[in-house]
């Protein structure tokens, strides 16, 4: 005969008055399999006199819950035993023992378990497979710290254990515990739970609480680790005693409600079995904490320890979520019926006869205050306790019991089932109690979810408990039936930051670095994810504008033929290259006259011909630039200006050699006159070629993607690769200027003669002026201002030849046509040597 050894941990071990005689006779019974149960039988030696009113309320809570705990396992294990569905032909018995809520209690039947079938020593064998234990499984206990203590003897016989309370996270460790399951949920959904409660309202900045036990620790260090990637900023955290009879237990919740106040939180999150949950609660009215939003479990909750402190509807809004049990039919009529009967001689004989053949004298189970139970000390909590995980416990082990033995509707074979063979089927396989399919997942623990409930008063001052919500994965909520301690009955706000809207991202401020406000991305950066602490760059070739989630392709930016500055420019441009080509028409016209061969003759042509040119080459800086254009530019500006320059040159010569060397004049005329005149001409267009080669040769200028000037779009201009090879290629433009200026700024016309050097001078000085302004604005600009800037300094070099030197003798000819004459446009050359006879 096998022994299944069900153990109830409730340990209530504060004694209680209650029941009638023979009670304590209940928990017992032999049976094929055997069931034992654990339960609180008056092993407490504390003077119960010493005791506060909480703690003889809790003590009353405690045996009445764990009264219930064990009359519900004995209802399922009767409750299977006359059915012929599940075990038919096989009976289940019960062994109960009390924890007294000591793990060094609970060691005791702990052992006793793990002792060999029929003995109470505990075999030392290599292989276990074949080892046959007092006990095929443990039910229990229901507090996790006893559960982290008896799991690791359990499993290391890998004897099936089965708590209805225990909700430690740690426990969900299959590796550390194979054989442990659980008919509640974990912590984890728990807290999951709380969290998403806390992510609805938007309380981001909360008090979390935790009493200093395995419970409070493990839920509070769950907590804080899921509140963490949750945007949820813990403004206090800290633990409460449980001990509250030790000194300082006052001091350490002063001072625990001190720094809660301190934070300005409006919502604390307490873990906490109901004692000290009742301690803080009390503390923190008899403090003036001021009302708050309070999220609980039901290890308070439900309690009427922590309902039960003076003023309680002034400590705010009592929020928290209760695990989601169903009803165990026919338990209330079972147990009114069990009360009845043990009032009977004869069942108290059978059960006492039953009692003693279960070796009762190997632990003294005998229950002192049983004697004084009643039916009315427990009816009130029979719908308060729940019963559910109790009874589904018994049924996991009974339907791993029937898949194990191979058991069928018309009996289950009488075959050896050892404690390990029960883990397989348990893993694997649902099973179904009462309508309802149950399945243990892969931290052998059974989600049925959780009810969201409030504390709510009725006008009696009563209190309810109203169901507001549900939890299953996702979190329903009707918050209208929430009564908030608010004035308007609204949610009250917790923040310690705001929801940073899209596009923006957190700046820590104070000292707490969940603390933070919420800033713009700025240009060219953008919000990559949610609740960033920092905006992301965009790629070189992207934008963005300010608070920007996404990066925009950049758009290009050059001086576009349509935009309105470049139309005007261009207007000028064609102005200036009609105004050539009119003063060259009029030159053609006018080549033999006087004022045409004073002005250089055919030369003075080619040099309107190469303003044409470099008139025209303003159109090279609008549009897209490219890397040959962008070589073209300094190229065509430098020899049209260079042609230009180079025709009067030979003119502004024979002037200095009329005027300042007249003895040298006669030998050296005939190279700067006539066709000679032209050698010099092509000899310097020449030198400014062989620089234009040189130009390219060390360093052309190039097209460069400026990305950092403009904020949305990609700048295309050109760029000067070597300045050497600029001041080369336009310094000789420069010089020859120069030179026509000294050549030409000091000569004064004789009376009644026409001073062409003039001309030459001013044409010359508004050149350098016009370059001073061009290479300060031309090396500083990196915009589309840059290709405007060399325009406007080739129209104005262009125009300023033209008005110096061009147009007053078009005047002339056009509307002075008397004054060209021979005698008024003489030649210097001619005159001179009349002069120096």
């Amino acid at each position: 005969m096998q022994l299944l050894g069900l153990w109830l941990c409730l340990g209530w071990g504060c004694a209680a008055s209650l029941s009638p005689s023979c009670l304590s006779a209940q928990f017992r019974r032999p049976g094929d399999f055997v069931l034992g149960g654990l339960f609180p039988f008056g092993k407490d030696t504390v003077n119960l006199t010493a005791r506060s009113q909480p703690t003889l309320l809790l003590c009353h809570r405690l045996f009445t819950d764990g009264l219930i705990w064990a009359l519900a396992m004995k209802f399922a294990v009767e409750q299977i035993n006359n059915s012929s569905r599940l075990l038919p032909g096989v009976t289940l018995g019960y062994d109960m023992y009390d924890t007294c809520l000591e793990p060094l209690v609970a060691l005791q039947p702990s052992l006793l378990f793990l002792s060999h079938n029929g003995t109470a020593a505990i075999g030392v064998l290599c292989d276990y497979s074949e080892y046959q234990p007092r006990v095929s499984a443990v039910i229990g206990p229901h507090k996790s710290d006893l559960c982290l203590l008896t799991a690791k003897l359990f499993s290391s016989f890998l004897i099936p254990q089965v708590s209805y309370g225990a909700s430690s996270e740690t426990l969900s460790n299959t590796e550390l515990y194979p054989s442990f399951y659980r008919t509640v949920p974990s912590d984890k959904n728990l807290v999951e739970a709380v969290v998403l409660l806390l992510n609805h309202f938007g309380w981001n900045w909360v008090a979390a609480v935790g009493s200093d036990d395995e419970y409070g620790r493990r839920a509070l260090t769950l907590f804080l680790s899921v509140a963490a990637t949750s945007n949820i900023c813990i403004a206090f955290e800290g633990l409460i005693p449980t001990e509250l009879a030790e000194p300082g237990a006052g001091t350490q919740l002063e001072n625990t409600i001190k720094l809660i106040n301190s934070t300005k939180v409006n919502v604390v999150v307490l873990f906490a079995h109901s004692l000290p949950a009742q301690a803080l609660l009390e503390r923190s009215l008899g403090m003036g904490l001021g009302k708050k939003v309070w999220i609980g479990t039901e290890t308070w909750m439900l309690s009427d320890v922590a309902a039960s402190t003076p003023g309680i509807r002034s400590v705010g809004t009592v929020l928290g979520f209760v695990m989601r049990t169903g009803t165990v039919p026919g338990f209330q009529e079972y147990v009114a019926e069990l009360f009845s009967s043990v009032t009977q001689q004869e069942f108290c004989r059978r059960s006492r006869e039953l009692s003693r053949r279960m070796n009762a004298e190997v632990l003294d189970t005998h229950c002192r205050q049983c004697a004084n139970v009643t039916l009315g000390d427990i009816w009130p909590m029979l719908g308060v306790t729940a019963v559910q995980p109790v009874h589904v416990a018994v049924y996991s082990i009974a339907h791993a019991l029937h898949r194990a033995l191979g058991c069928t509707s018309k009996g289950c074979p009488k075959t050896p089932i050892r404690s390990w063979q029960l883990l397989h089927f348990m893993n694997t396989l649902p099973f179904e109690v009462n309508g309802q399919s149950f399945r243990f997942d892969q931290s052998h623990s059974t989600n049925t979810g959780y009810k969201l409930i409030s504390w709510a008063w009725r006008d009696d001052g009563t209190l309810t408990y109203l169901p507001v919500g549900d939890y299953d994965q996702s979190l329903y909520i009707r918050q209208s039936q929430i009564p908030f301690h608010t004035a308007d009955k609204k949610e009250p706000t917790s923040e310690c930051f705001r929801r940073c809207q899209p596009g923006q991202v957190r700046r820590i401020k104070g000292f707490n670095l969940c603390c933070y406000d919420c800033t713009d991305c700025a240009e060219n950066t953008f919000w990559s994810s949610t609740d960033s602490t920092s905006c992301s760059p965009c790629p070189r070739h992207q934008w963005a504008p300010a608070r920007s989630t996404r990066c925009h392709p950049r758009g290009e930016r050059f001086l576009f033929w349509d935009e309105p500055l470049a139309v005007a420019l261009l207007t000028l441009t064609a102005l200036t290259a009609g105004l050539s080509c009119v003063a060259a028409l009029l030159f053609l016209r006018h080549l033999q006259s006087p004022l045409v061969q004073l002005a250089g003759g055919a030369r003075s042509l080619l040099g309107l011909l190469w303003l044409l040119l470099q008139s025209l080459s303003c159109c090279l800086y609008v549009g897209r630039p490219s890397t040959a254009l962008c070589c073209l530019q300094q190229l065509s500006y430098a020899l049209c200006l260079n042609g230009c320059f180079s025709t009067l040159l030979p003119k502004a010569l024979e002037i200095t050699l009329v005027t300042e060397f007249p003895r040298c004049a006669p030998r050296l005329l005939r190279w700067v006159t006539h066709g000679r005149a032209w050698l010099t001409v092509a000899a310097s267009v020449t030198v400014q070629a062989l620089l234009c080669l040189c130009h390219l040769r060390l360093g052309p200028d190039y097209l460069v993607a400026d990305y950092e000037s403009l904020p949305s779009e990609v700048l295309l201009v050109c760029g000067t690769q070597s300045w050497a090879a600029f001041a080369l290629l336009h310094g000789y433009n420069s010089c020859l200027a120069f030179a026509c200026f000294l050549c030409t700024f000091m000569v004064q016309s004789p009376a009644r003669r026409y001073n062409v050097a003039r001309g030459i001078t001013f044409a010359t000085l508004i050149y350098f002026i016009v370059w001073i302004f061009f290479v300060v604005m031309f090396a500083t600009l990196r915009t589309v201002l840059r290709a405007v800037t060399q325009i406007c300094t080739i129209l104005a070099t262009t125009l300023g030849i033209l008005a110096a030197y061009f147009v007053p003798k078009c005047y002339i000819l056009v509307f002075r046509p008397d004054l060209n004459t021979a005698d008024y446009f003489q030649n210097l050359s001619e005159e001179q040597p009349q002069d120096t006879q």
